[in-house]
């Protein structure tokens, strides 16, 4: 069954990314399932024989080393679980890369941390041999390189549906495709038999957000919540996003042509341009700067520049052209920025006027702390 707008969505995606979770490439046992990857490089390929660009954001790679070094519970300890991902990834390549061959295609790894999308120059790299692999036909395969990603060190993703999404933004892909080893989301429980699919939904908000179950114990870091999220970061910079069962035959087939299968995010407003991308959805902030309600109104609704009068506080450790949050009283972030002013002077002209500036820090080089050029919302109006 198709309908209008998911042709329309289908038609418009002549890139897309899809991403794959653990649990649609593993078995019961939790180890790496080579036929349903080589199935889903098959599948790949067709969606990408139509014309398309395809970008590939891939889980598994525990699994796959689980397999490998003949594991039957996945490590707890941070260096085993980083060496059984590091064994682990070469043969998940591996196994797409059997199941592109006889088409002629290759299978090319890029893993990533978050460094090297947090970086503006090391952005940009990693787009540019994104596209050079497209003019090749190779089909790039994004992981998160656990080898070197560790929460403590704040290098880390989270996830690989917020990795997907960073991509999605990275290439200004209008579809990213989030398969999963549930149809999509429930209006309940999805083990309820009483719980509907929801086809499509128009805006994410708070409602849609609680729908979210908090993920199963196991081998897989995502879950619905994260995947909410990886939706929201991706529709609010003016794309399209999918979650569908990656376990149902020829689904990727089934979206390419318009189907009604899954659940669809409709993207909010107009395509955020690529810089805007970067500082919204990517970067990480440096520090955060609570503003006032009239402040906070005049940037996400009447497309204003910061000005210091309507700033309460500012905390962190950011110098002049670093990335900071835009919170309001209650510290829930809704936009990013490059800031002109380094922390301590913005906590000096904090509430003041632009013209009283210079009385206090000696010069005013901006009358914005941050301008609107350089600044992106991170949540849609309310």
């Amino acid at each position: 069954m198709t309908d209008l707008v998911r042709q329309e969505v289908a038609t418009a995606a002549h890139t897309i990314v899809v991403k794959v979770g653990t649990r649609v490439l593993t078995g019961a046992d939790g180890l790496l399932n080579r036929q349903r990857v080589e199935t889903l490089a098959e599948e790949l390929h067709a969606l990408m024989e139509t014309g398309r660009k395809v970008v590939l954001v891939t889980s598994g790679a525990v699994g796959a080393g689980m397999g490998q070094l003949k594991l039957t519970k996945r490590p707890a300890n941070l260096a085993q679980l980083q060496a059984v991902a590091a064994v682990g990834q070469s043969h998940l390549v591996e196994a797409y890369d059997r199941g592109l061959r006889p088409h002629g295609r290759h299978a090319a790894q890029l893993l990533l941390t978050a460094h090297d999308l947090d970086d503006r120059t090391a952005y940009l790299n990693v787009r540019n041999t994104i596209r050079a692999l497209f003019e090749f036909g190779a089909l790039p395969i994004i992981n998160e390189n656990d080898t070197v990603s560790v929460d403590e060190l704040q290098t880390t993703f989270g996830d690989n549906d917020r990795l997907a999404a960073m991509v999605t933004n990275l290439i200004r892909a209008p579809l990213l495709v989030l398969l999963s080893d549930v149809d999509g989301l429930y209006d309940g429980d999805p083990a309820d038999r009483g719980s509907k699919l929801i086809s499509t939904v128009k805006r994410l908000d708070e409602s849609v957000i609680k729908l979210a179950r908090a993920p199963i114990a196991g081998v897989s870091k995502g879950g619905m919540a994260s995947k909410l999220e990886a939706a929201r970061i991706a529709t609010t910079a003016g794309e399209n996003v999918i979650i569908a069962n990656g376990r149902t035959p020829g689904v990727l087939a089934q979206i390419a042509a318009g189907d009604v299968v899954g659940t669809l995010f409709l993207a909010q407003g107009q395509a955020l341009r690529s810089f805007k991308r970067w500082i919204g959805f990517t970067a990480r902030p440096r520090g955060v700067l609570l503003l006032d309600d009239g402040a906070r109104e005049a940037v996400e609704k009447k497309g204003k520049s910061l000005l210091a009068a309507g700033i309460v506080d500012a905390t962190g450790a950011f110098k002049q052209g670093d990335i900071v949050s835009l919170a309001d009283a209650a510290g829930c972030e809704f936009a990013r920025g490059l800031t002109n002013y380094p922390l301590d002077d913005v906590l000096r002209i904090k509430g003041l006027k632009t013209d009283a500036i210079a009385g206090v820090l000696g010069r005013c080089p901006y009358h914005e702390v941050i301008h609107r050029d350089n600044m992106a919302l991170t949540r849609e109006a309310l």
